[in-house]
């Protein structure tokens, strides 16, 4: 049976009805948050309950956001006046934010005759602003503010809306201590999944090869499937542009494996003809052919307990994807002209750049051998949906053709990067090697400028002057001067001008000419 709280209850003979009243209500509460478990539900049954039981209006729980700056509205008593739920008290903001800030419970006798309340949530008349009270009480976590509980009632005494008070902060109490668990769970499980991400990166830097450079998550599934496939001897196909590594792939594969200690055997598919490739494969016997003067063994049989890397294997002739059929299916074998039968002990890793599905479409290429080397693939991406790993490589290779040359290469120049890392690099990984090597033979100041990278890669920003032209390759070196000086002298015009012995409006004629703001360069200015 509902109870009403009035002037007379509050006081007098009936406190011990009123107090056994607080008690059946704290019952209620502490059965909800036994048996819900979702915050908001649970927070909204415990305001019905306070309305129901004790006549509380507009019950509303707000709660600090992330930022620790402001209330936002947690959950409100579901009624016909619901509430704005997007409604947001700052830090000393009426009534509820200042409640927010000090910590204290606020206690308006009258609504009407508080200047300070808002009234952002809940509409009342004017009528009803005569007529009602607030009550404002913090959740408190340890020493700071959590949220706030709020609600309206009809006019009462003082000692009446105290005694309400009073049993609202029992109430904010035992939402704290909920509040407080959730937020140790939720900063536990943060923990976990923050432990978990760190430990699969390790992991996966344990699966990266030494040979591979790379960082981007598409690179780190590529280690992965490595790792996975290293230790069997699966049939693989690693498929993937020119130019993206599919034989430093293969190479990691092996070198993990339990054939480590066995040949290695490279086969480039797309640089025999049919009859030479078949020779090369199996090998022959003397006369099986005309120049056929001796025996040749082939590269199954120099590839015996190891691994035999077939690359570009969408060259194959349909005679040739016939007998490599029988290879990988059973295991053996015949020399070119040998009616002799040999087993082959060897694991298949095969490459392609071709669509090997569309070869089957138009019958170049057998299906039944598609599946068989199909059973464990790798798809490496081009270097232009990696882009994070350009300056990897990049550094990589610098150092590389910098000791190859005897030359120290101590960093590659702001604009060079930018010209490395806007380009769409059509060749991948074999291509910006090339670019680098290109790169560190004609620096010769231990820097990688611009101008050093190969026509390929230079961006004039004028259209009407061609790339490679003296006054193209002039602009490139101004470009690379000007900017390594701004970044010394953190984008002061005038001491660049004094390091590079011009004045200083002959340096802000070259920025605006090529473009370059120098206020870019102001650290202190941009934190």
């Amino acid at each position: 049976m509902n109870v009403k709280i009035d002037n007379n209850e509050c006081g007098g003979n009936n406190t011990s009805c009123g107090r056994r009243l607080q008690l059946a209500v704290l019952l209620e509460i502490s059965n909800i948050m036994v048996s819900l478990t979702g915050q908001e539900e649970m927070l909204r049954r415990i305001l019905e309950i306070l309305e129901a039981k004790l006549e509380l209006l507009h019950g509303t729980i707000m709660l600090v956001d992330r930022n620790k700056d402001a209330l936002i509205v947690g959950t409100m008593a579901e009624a016909v006046d619901a509430g704005n739920k997007n409604a947001v008290y700052r830090k000393g903001e009426g009534i509820v934010g200042q409640v927010m800030l000090s910590g204290r419970t606020e206690i308006i006798p009258k609504i009407a005759d508080e200047p300070r309340f808002q009234g952002r949530i809940h509409s009342r008349s004017e009528h009803n602003r005569e007529l009602l009270s607030f009550i404002c009480v913090p959740i408190i976590l340890g020493s700071e503010t959590a949220g706030t509980l709020s609600c309206d009632l009809s006019f009462r005494s003082k000692d009446c809306l105290e005694e309400v008070a009073q049993f609202l902060t029992i109430v904010a109490g035992i939402i704290a201590h909920d509040v407080h668990n959730r937020r140790q769970l939720r900063l536990e499980r943060e923990s976990l999944e923050s432990e978990n991400r760190r430990l699969c990166n390790a992991l996966q830097d344990k699966f990266r090869p030494e040979n591979i450079i790379g960082d981007s998550s598409s690179m780190r599934e590529v280690f992965t499937r490595i790792y996975q496939v290293a230790p069997a001897d699966t049939t693989v196909l690693i498929r993937g542009e020119s130019g993206t590594g599919k034989e430093l792939v293969a190479s990691a594969i092996h070198y993990n494996s339990s054939r480590a200690s066995k040949p290695l055997v490279r086969v480039n598919c797309a640089a025999l003809n049919e009859n030479l490739l078949e020779s090369e494969l199996f090998g022959h016997e003397k006369g099986a052919f005309t120049g056929a003067v001796a025996r040749r063994i082939g590269r199954l049989e120099e590839a015996e307990g190891g691994t035999l890397f077939l690359d570009e294997i969408g060259d194959f002739s349909p005679a040739v994807q016939v007998k490599l059929l029988r290879v990988i299916q059973e295991k053996i074998y015949e020399r070119v002209g040998s009616s002799q039968s040999r087993s082959a002990n060897v694991r298949i890793i095969a490459a392609t750049n071709r669509d090997l599905e569309a070869a089957i479409d138009t019958g170049a290429f057998r299906q039944d051998l598609y599946y068989r080397i199909n059973v464990f693939s790798i798809i490496l991406p081009p270097l232009r949906d990696r882009k994070s790993d350009i300056m990897l490589l990049a550094n990589h290779f610098a150092e590389k053709y910098g000791k190859l040359m005897n030359k120290r290469i101590e960093r590659i120049s702001t604009t060079a990067i930018t010209m490395l890392t806007a380009y769409s690099w059509p060749g991948n990984v074999r291509e910006l090697e090339n670019c680098i090597e290109h790169a560190v033979l004609l620096s010769g100041d231990g820097v990688i400028q611009g101008y050093c990278l190969p026509q390929t890669l230079q961006m004039p920003q004028n259209k009407d002057i061609p790339a490679g032209s003296l006054k193209h390759q002039i602009g490139l070196m101004e470009r690379d001067v000007l900017t390594d000086a701004l970044k010394r002298n953190s984008g002061n015009v005038s001491a660049v001008a004094r390091e590079l012995g011009i004045t200083g409006r002959m340096v802000r004629y070259k920025l605006a000419n090529l473009g370059i703001n120098p206020h870019k360069f102001n650290y202190r200015r941009n934190r």
